[in-house]
């Protein structure tokens, strides 16, 4: 029996013959809080958080939104804490980094970072469309990517992010410069970090930072604008805390990263016909928007004409990624949805739209989910089941063999698949 992660549940497999790609097993740090604030005072190539804002008059902590499984309600507590008792005169703002996301609301705050942090700190909602929140610097990136960021990162005399290192389906991984750039940053900079040419450069995907134009992108522009520190950790697939990386920004996500490495990347020998996946589970498969990244992870090492079934539950539907639909809508195959984007970009969620697309180039994609329509799948080329037996009758039809060789990654895009040409 395999346990599938759904919601903040799961799903049950039972199969005869299959691979299951998991991460390798870490033990989770046991105090965790304590060893929080033991990286805080001992950071990676920095001074310790206490001394960086011992003469700060303006702080900004910038925190993931709900989609990421970021426990800021365990952890974003003992930092206010630690930038208190360093500096009890300093203004601490909190903004949630939403990218281009849906703008978090007061009850999901009070269920992320708890009641008192709300009442007692101003929290304010990022949003990468409002041109008073949005300072517009005269530079750009090597990339021609715009400065165009949140003015309270600009304004603040100490930024400290926020974050959780996972794998990333075209950045490589999370964390670190990326709660800038796309987290603050607006909407311009962001088009242009994810644009057609960028995410279609074959070293923008999970695992990989030297050469990827995302990444470096992204380094550039967190260097234009301002991040002093960050508090990054890895989880294991309970969503445990495994390991806490704090300090300079990019040499304590390097060692996250370094760290991650040895959990989540894993050798495949041979592609296979049915890959069967998830999103991880709550909260990132709160919307089929994110269920992207778990259907790219099973596309990597799925045969040319296999099958990816993708169980993500979706509460949240769309999560308000209505251009994601609308590029999709009136479409008759992937190849029609790749040059609409490349023709009429920027668009709204035009990343999301492309990958997908690509992959469906690459293999049949079946959705099992509680709260997608059939109707809506279809509108995304995707194949609907109501169970994992249903989609995997369906699956056996498309593939015409009962033989298939068949791999599970219950993780989903937590892990990093490795073919034999990786290796190279």
């Amino acid at each position: 029996m395999i346990k599938l992660p759904y919601g903040e549940g799961s799903l049950e497999l039972e199969i005869e013959k299959c691979e299951v790609l998991e991460s390798r097993e870490i033990p989770a740090i046991g105090l965790a809080e304590e060893a929080l604030e033991k990286a805080l005072a001992n950071p990676i190539s920095s001074p310790s958080l206490e001394d960086l804002l011992r003469k700060a008059r303006h702080v900004l902590l910038v925190v993931p939104d709900n989609t990421r499984a970021f426990p800021s309600r365990r952890l974003i507590p003992r930092i206010l804490r630690v930038m208190e008792s360093a500096n009890p005169m300093a203004e601490i703002r909190i903004l949630v980094a939403t990218g281009l996301h849906m703008e978090v609301k007061k009850d999901e705050l009070r269920r992320m970072l708890g009641r008192e942090v709300l009442e007692k700190y101003e929290v304010i909602n990022h949003r990468a469309f409002d041109d008073e929140q949005i300072a517009k610097l005269d530079a750009r990136t090597s990339y021609g990517t715009p400065i165009h960021v949140n003015r309270f990162a600009l304004e603040s005399d100490v930024v400290v992010g926020a974050g959780l290192i996972e794998p990333h389906f075209f950045a490589g991984y999370s964390g670190g410069r990326k709660i800038i750039l796309p987290g603050v940053a607006g909407m311009e900079a962001i088009f242009k970090n994810h644009g057609f040419k960028m995410i279609d450069d074959p070293r923008s995907r999970a695992g990989l930072l030297n050469g990827n134009p995302v990444h470096m992108d992204m380094i550039e522009f967190m260097k234009m604008t301002k991040l002093d520190f960050i508090v990054n950790i890895t989880i294991d697939k309970r969503k445990m805390i495994t390991g806490i990386f704090a300090g300079e920004p990019i040499k304590a996500h390097l060692a996250g990263v370094k760290f991650l490495d040895q959990i989540v990347k894993l050798h495949v020998e041979k592609p296979a016909d049915i890959v069967i996946t998830t999103n991880g589970g709550y909260p990132l498969d709160r919307d089929l928007y994110q269920a992207v990244k778990g259907i790219d992870t099973a596309a990597y090492i799925v045969k040319p004409g296999g099958v990816i079934v993708i169980a993500s539950e979706c509460r949240d539907g769309l999560g308000g990624h209505k251009e994601f639909l609308e590029i999709f809508q009136g479409a008759s195959n992937p190849d029609e949805v790749l040059e609409f984007v490349r023709r009429n970009e920027p668009i709204n969620d035009q990343w999301e739209a492309q990958i997908l697309a690509r992959d469906l180039k690459k293999a049949k994609v079946i959705l099992v989910s509680d709260y997608i329509s059939e109707s809506m799948a279809r509108d995304f080329m995707l194949e609907h089941a109501k169970t994992i037996g249903e989609a995997l009758e369906i699956a056996f039809n498309i593939i015409g063999k009962k033989d298939s060789r068949i791999m599970v990654i219950p993780e989903g895009p937590y892990i990093i698949p490795l073919r034999k040409e990786d290796a190279k």
